[in-house]
């Protein structure tokens, strides 16, 4: 009998799928990337033709060593990874590494992909074997080589220019140009006031309506047409005294037709919603989904592969979901034919189908037992989208009433609209949302009425109105646009958007991104310096080119050294480039939001505090800020973004608060070098807490001081270990902590209402990845052996930007030096120098212990 190593990529997975295969297969997962880009200078090197150096860590050499020894005693290796471009690329390391070790020989090697983690699916893939996908590969390799080149040679363009700024990437930096480019917008705009004139009415039953300004004066009035209070109160008094009467009844049968079943990017964007989940919350949840939840003693995937951008059902599943809805909703709401969908979004690849349950007789309700809170939410919503992608259409019945209003000479007309759902179809399971206008408006239900009939007036109301701005983008909009334009693909928007946040480019607030003065000043640079690789059509373009590759319609390496050839030159244009060249480029560019017009109409670049200096920008370790010429004399500072003396109340000294009810010290709100935060008490052993991200010091009040003084705070003991779990408020937002275990928590508000399931659960989760301890800095470049001391110099990238380290020394590179051109000379000068500044000595290599001289005899003979 034919023996089978079977190689998936998540542990659950694993053990699913061989419960199923049986005991002639071995079933082995590779937990994600077994080998990756190593994070220092020269892992992609163009000059070698885009020769790649990957690096595989502890824990994957020891599940690969699993792979291997199980793959001796075997016949056959099948890679099952997942179906898409990352499951291709994992499957092709493995193949790769196990040619590399000699150990396949003759074996043959299928390919096979899971679309569901069901029985009858993997017996079906396990049947249908095919070969690596290369072009697929190639794709990988050439967005791989891309984000490298991109991030390690962009970043430390910002480490010399700007310092504090922390990365670029080539699609980070677009979607963060999005967020700052609306920001800009909403603090351009300007509102414009307008007037609404309603009148309330009643037809001759005595039910009520409402009616808006439609014409006056032989002119039509539009939403927005009525700019002024004298023009609104001419038309009111014209209404008030007038007499009214329908004169048209116009009603139009219409229909509205159900959605596509979930994409990635739908999904992401209905879970924002309707439940409030992130981007990488939905991925979370809907990957247990996927990979299998224990219903009655066997383990089931329930939802199909959740990264697609396809929106077809396979014509298999369609009769089930049809006999679905004539049994939950009956015969009438089921449509003569399947529906059948296409995409609209740009470059999509519907490499595979949409999201749907893959049992649709599983409603939710049949198995909310066996699922948490989350799980049943989420499936409840792919359950629905699914049915009601296929349920007949809704008839509404759209009517439109003019009432003509006159008052002597004088002749106004009035329009009201309403909407009567005639038969609700696909609405029934699924209700989509709607504009604003169509809700306001249209969804309204009219009484009866007949033309020429007479209505009645209860009242007339003009009310004031100013446009609003653009609104700011929440996860759900921002990845409508990303979508839109083609930026990105579905499986990437997660991990940009936490990108954005992680790197302090950005704050979600209220669930909807404000760029932080990083991410403005960052994004001002790009497009002041490197213009062409932030923009929009540019990068949707370049995300064409790798979806040909994919095709196999371009070779990757030409594709690659057509983007290397000019985006090095672009680097190479600036590397002369001064800090203080950088500051007056950008004090232009951002000079609307850094140095807003004054009340009094002054000079808005004269220092408030002073009157003598000029305000410019300024870079720090923690982003950018407005600081006065005159420093150190002046110490007027203020946030990027902030009107007028922000900071100033508190630089000139601690603001008091109130007394702690415990210690009677005094509380206080003050300003240091990193930027805001609270104290307690004066001196060494005062207790601090510093302001987190989206927390404003003016909102700050005594009982926000004291819970920020209170972390961190006790969560609980864990269930498993007995150890305590601890929740705070560290440099990179807020965190639970247990065992040097750190797991992030969506808001700082968290922080102090987190329980213990939650703690628990988001600890598991980043374990689970692999992460959360503490790690060291990034190695940039190896520069080799210390001459005296021994052991090896090298260049990192540390917290706070790049330095050189020879064992415990750090030594931080100047400004204006690029990490990457540092020579081993120029690091133990540094080294030397910041060991003796620091009173240390660099350790001087041990000399080999001389052996004991033999003892002379004591007398020749």
């Amino acid at each position: 009998m034919t023996t089978s190593v079977v190689v998936v990529e998540s542990p659950a997975k694993a053990k699913t799928i061989n419960k199923y295969l049986g005991k002639n297969y071995t079933v082995l997962a590779s937990v994600g990337h077994v080998r990756d880009l190593p994070s220092k200078d020269g892992s992609v090197r163009p000059d070698e033709d885009f020769a790649m150096s990957w690096t595989i860590d502890s824990k994957s050499k020891t599940r690969l060593n699993d792979i291997a020894k199980a793959l001796k005693n075997a016949d056959k290796l099948v890679l099952a990874t997942d179906p898409d471009r990352e499951g291709e690329a994992i499957s092709w390391h493995v193949l790769e590494i196990l040619k590399q070790k000699k150990l396949l020989k003759d074996k043959p090697v299928e390919r096979v992909v899971f679309n569901a983690i069901t029985k009858k699916a993997i017996l079906e893939a396990m049947e249908n074997p095919r070969e690596l996908d290369v072009p697929l590969v190639d794709a990988y390799l050439a967005r791989r080589a891309l984000d490298y080149l991109v991030g390690f040679t962009l970043s430390p363009v910002l480490w010399r220019k700007l310092p504090g700024a922390r990365s670029a990437g080539r699609v980070q930096s677009v979607a963060l140009r999005l967020i700052c480019d609306r920001e800009q917008e909403i603090e351009a705009f300007k509102p414009i006031e307008y007037w609404s004139i309603t009148t309330f009415l009643a037809n001759q039953g005595g039910q009520k309506f409402e009616a808006r300004i439609a014409e006056f004066d032989g002119k039509k009035i539009g939403r927005q047409d009525i700019s002024n209070e004298a023009d609104a109160t001419a038309i009111k008094t014209m209404l008030d005294g007038s007499a009214f009467s329908i004169s048209k009844i116009e009603s139009k049968p219409t229909k509205r037709h159900p959605a596509a079943p979930f994409t990635t990017s739908t999904l992401q964007m209905d879970a924002s919603r309707k439940l409030g989940f992130s981007a990488s919350r939905t991925m979370q949840v809907a990957q247990r989904l996927y990979e299998g939840i224990d219903i009655g003693g066997e383990t089931v995937g329930l939802i199909t592969y959740m990264r697609t951008d396809g929106v077809q059902i396979t014509p298999e599943a369609i009769p089930s979901i049809r006999g679905q809805i004539g049994k939950s909703y009956g015969d009438a709401y089921v449509p003569e034919k399947p529906r059948y969908y296409s995409t609209k979004a740009k470059n999509a690849q519907e490499a595979h189908e949409a999201i749907r349950p893959t049992e649709i007789s599983r409603s939710p309700q049949s198995i909310s037992k066996y699922l948490d809170e989350e799980q049943k939410k989420l499936y409840d919503l792919i359950w629905k989208r699914t049915i009601a992608s296929q349920m007949a259409s809704a008839n509404i019945e759209r009517t439109a009433v003019d009432i003509e209003a006159r008052n002597g000479p004088e002749v106004a007309m009035l329009r009201a609209n309403g909407s009567v759902i005639r038969f609700d179809g696909f609405l029934k399971a699924y209700e989509i949302p709607q504009a604003k206008k169509d809700e306001t408006e249209n969804d309204k239900k009219l009484p009866p009425m007949e033309q020429g009939e007479n209505v009645s007036k209860d009242s007339v109301e003009a009310k004031q109105h100013f446009t609003e701005p653009p609104p700011r983008y929440s996860e759900a909009s921002l990845i409508r646009k990303m979508e839109e334009i083609g930026i990105g693909r579905p499986s990437t928007y997660a991990a940009t958007l936490a990108t954005l946040q992680n790197r302090d480019y950005v704050v979600l607030e209220k669930k909807r991104f404000i760029p932080d003065s990083k991410g403005r000043v960052v994004t001002s640079f790009l497009e002041s310096f490197f213009g062409r690789y932030v923009e929009y059509d540019f990068t949707a373009s370049l995300e064409e080119q790798l979806d040909k590759i994919s095709a196999g319609e371009l070779q990757w390496k030409d594709v690659l050294s057509e983007f290397w050839k000019q985006f090095s030159a672009s680097v190479d244009d600036i590397k002369d480039l001064r800090v203080t060249e950088v500051l007056d480029t950008l004090n232009v560019e951002l000079a609307a939001v850094a140095f807003p017009e004054r009340e009094d109409g002054g000079d808005p670049r004269s220092c408030p505090k002073c009157d003598a200096g000029q305000l410019s920008l300024k870079v720090g370790r923690y982003g950018a800020f407005v600081g006065c010429s005159n420093y150190p004399e002046c110490k007027f500072t203020r946030q990027l973004g902030s009107n007028g003396e922000d900071d100033a109340s508190t630089s000139d000294g601690p603001k008091i608060l109130g007394q702690d009810p415990d210690t009677d010290e005094d509380v206080t709100l003050r300003s240091g070098r990193f930027g805001p935060y609270v104290q307690r008490g004066e001196g060494k052993e005062a207790k601090r807490g510093g302001l987190p991200k989206g927390w404003s010091p003016s909102e700050i009040d005594f009982e926000k001081a004291l819970r920020l003084l209170s972390l961190p705070r006790e969560v609980g003991n864990h269930p498993e270990s007995g150890k305590i779990i601890t929740a705070g408020i560290g440099r990179y937002g807020p965190f639970v902590l247990h065992e040097g275990l750190y797991a992030n928590l969506d808001s700082p508000e968290e922080v102090f209402s987190v329980g213990l399931n939650r703690a628990v659960t988001v600890l598991a989760e980043k374990l689970a990845k692999g992460g959360g301890k503490r790690r060291g800095a990034a190695s940039l470049k190896e520069l080799g052996e210390h001459p005296d001391a021994g052991g090896p110099v090298t260049v990192k990238d540390g917290r706070y930007g790049p330095y050189v380290n020879h064992g415990k020394i750090n030594a931080t590179l100047p400004r204006d030096k690029e990490p990457m051109s540092v020579t081993l000379e120029e690091a133990l000068e540094m080294i030397a120098a910041k060991a003796a500044k620091g009173g240390k000595k660099p350790a001087k290599k041990k000399k080999p212990a001389k052996k004991p001289a033999k003892k002379k005899a004591a007398a020749k003979k």
